[in-house]
């Protein structure tokens, strides 16, 4: 019979995990390994590589090389190298394809089923996205599972007792804080936050502007337009912070790392771990706002947890433990290993679903608001963040304009009360409504979100009783639509435009904020604001889109810190285009 294993997918690494003789035990790669190089590459005589292999020629093939495409999952990036055009899931399949092979390889067996995890505020369309890639390498794919919660499954199934846990997981491109409660074998997600550009590389690549930085002073030589020599320092600077996990100090070598007029250059520094710390200091920052942000939604203090979990590779360094350390009243729990235990989850969580693992129910949330637009450009909320899955929630809408024939069904996932502020998931028409005058048609959408956190959509004319059933997949590229925005199934990566677009509401939002009243709310805007203008002039754009992200925070953060009570159901307007 075919087997079942569990997948972490990492942006950096992968593991793998399956349960053998009652227990969970963590699968070796074809090189021996517990993990494997998120990395694929291309190569001039035509071979695919995946893995240390794609990894260790990076340097000498960095056009033909793709990594971290973990971040790009949901969206419509098209990769074109050489012959191929490769979409964010057709490359992770062949990341997939390889861990399954190896596992296969180890057991002696097929492997024909897989849990896989994904960060928990992966949207709509990148869960769907990671379904794709494991359908295109031949999984069936049992369940999608949060990352910080199968940490939990790990650490839950070595106790049997009751207890809450904050799970804090700094993984190569992506962070997720997540608190859960167990009781009686019942692990139960209580509330999640998170930044899907947040991660290990963002530190990288602070290390590595500083390398180049340094360089272009010693030497009057740019390293920009030098895809080899970026490469380069990109990996340096990665050698750089895992050494600094352990040492004070280290000394970063380039040696030929360009040419210039008086032959080759070289490049030679000391990086002390306190200079690392404060040029990272952001990023450390910004975690800590996020856990600041799932703790008000559990409506709970940063004391009374039993165990704190720090999951990732990226919580090895001492600033990120001192930070959560600081913060959260709670030992650090013993036994976890950060790169494996996801895995393991996800090995535990496939146990649960075919009865190996007896005793254990896991019960996640929805990680992001889901809801429509309405008329004026609004968002209306149909099932808010951290519902218990699954779950279904319906809301009667009525049309606009008089003999209205159809709505426009526009999806979208956040916390923004501004529809375009959110993340467009798809848009779909409704059409063969009754003609009647404005108000009078009903019509009745529910959404239902299932265990994998996957959203089907179902529109009801209470009139005509005509159904629409959908399920909302953002996995297949397509035009964009007449109004400009993305067509139905389309996702776009953040731009500079967007960030743009994001300052000026900022901006806006500062202008009509009291000074005295709103004095914090006032201040959290501003450095958000400096910090992301300051990263777009500097022409740093990662740098940008990831303060973009904690500015969208911001802006999405109500302006009053009570909640106001929850608004009576009522019929609201759909948008129609003729």
């Amino acid at each position: 019979m075919a087997r079942t294993i569990g997948i972490d997918l990492g942006t950096t690494n992968c593991c793998m995990s399956v349960f053998e003789a009652g227990h969970p035990v963590v699968i070796p790669n074809a090189e021996g390994r517990h993990t494997t190089p998120s990395v694929v590459a291309f190569t001039a005589d035509g071979q695919t590589l995946v893995g240390e292999a794609a990894k260790h020629q990076a340097a000498a093939n960095p056009k033909g090389t793709i990594r971290s495409i973990k971040r790009s999952m949901g969206t419509d990036l098209v990769l074109e190298i050489g012959e191929n055009r490769l979409r964010p899931e057709d490359v992770s399949s062949l990341i997939l394809k390889k861990l399954r092979a190896d596992a296969q390889a180890w057991l002696g067996d097929e492997v024909g089923s897989a849990v896989i995890t994904v960060p928990a505020y992966f949207t709509d369309d990148q869960r769907q996205a990671t379904r794709r890639a494991g359908e295109l390498a031949g999984l069936n794919v049992l369940r999608i599972i949060n990352e910080p919660t199968a940490a939990a499954l790990s650490f839950g199934l070595q106790k049997s007792v009751d207890q809450t846990l904050l799970v804090y997981d700094l993984g190569g491109g992506t962070f997720d804080v997540s608190i859960l409660e167990m009781t009686g074998g019942v692990l139960r997600v209580v509330s999640t936050a998170g930044n899907n550009r947040l991660g290990g590389d963002d530190f990288d690549r602070v290390v590595a502007g500083w390398i180049a930085a340094r360089f272009q002073e010693q030497t009057g030589r740019s390293l920009d337009g030098d895809p080899a020599a970026e490469q380069r320092v990109l990996e340096a600077a990665e050698a750089a912070k895992i050494e600094l996990s352990d040492a004070e100090q280290t000394v970063i070598r380039l040696p030929y790392l360009a040419t210039g007029e008086s032959g080759p250059l070289h490049f030679e520094a000391a990086l002390t771990r306190t200079e690392f710390e404060k040029m990272t200091a952001h990023l450390v920052h910004a975690t800590i706002e996020l856990l600041q942000d799932a703790l008000t939604a559990a409506g709970m203090e940063p004391y009374g947890f039993d165990a704190l979990l720090l999951v990732g590779g990226s919580t090895r360094m001492p600033a990120v433990r001192a930070a959560v350390k600081r913060y959260i009243s709670a030992p650090v729990a013993q036994g976890v290993d950060p790169d494996e235990c996801v895995a393991v989850g996800a090995c535990i969580q496939g146990g649960i679903l075919s009865g190996d693992v007896a005793g254990m129910l896991l019960l996640d949330v929805l990680p992001m608001s889901l809801g429509l637009e309405t008329v004026g450009g609004g968002f209306e909320t149909i099932v808010p963040r951290n519902t218990a899955l699954p779950v279904s929630r319906s809301r009667t809408f009525t049309t606009a304009v008089n003999f209205q024939p159809g709505v426009d069904l526009k999806i979208y996932q956040g916390e923004s009360p501004v529809a375009a502020n959110n993340r467009f998931l798809g848009k779909y028409t409704f059409t063969g409504i009754r003609r009647a005058f404005s108000g009078a048609p009903r019509i009745e959408v529910t959404f239902y979100v299932d265990v994998n956190g996957i959203l089907n959509v179902t529109a009801h004319d209470l009139g005509s009783q005509k159904e629409l059933n959908l399920t909302v997949d953002c996995t297949q590229p397509s035009k964009a639509g007449e109004d400009g925005r993305p067509a139905e199934g389309t996702a776009q990566a953040p731009s500079r435009e967007q960030v743009e677009a994001l300052l000026a509401q900022a901006q806006a939002q500062l202008d009509r904020l009291d000074p005295v009243r709103d004095y914090g709310r006032r201040a959290a805007l501003e450095a958000a604001v400096a910090k992301t203008k300051k990263a777009l002039h500097g022409k740093d754009l990662n740098a940008a889109l990831f303060f973009g992200d904690v500015l969208r925070h911001e802006l999405a953060r109500p302006d009053e810190p009570t909640p106001k009570p929850e608004k009576p159901r009522r019929s609201l307007h759909l948008p129609w285009k003729k």
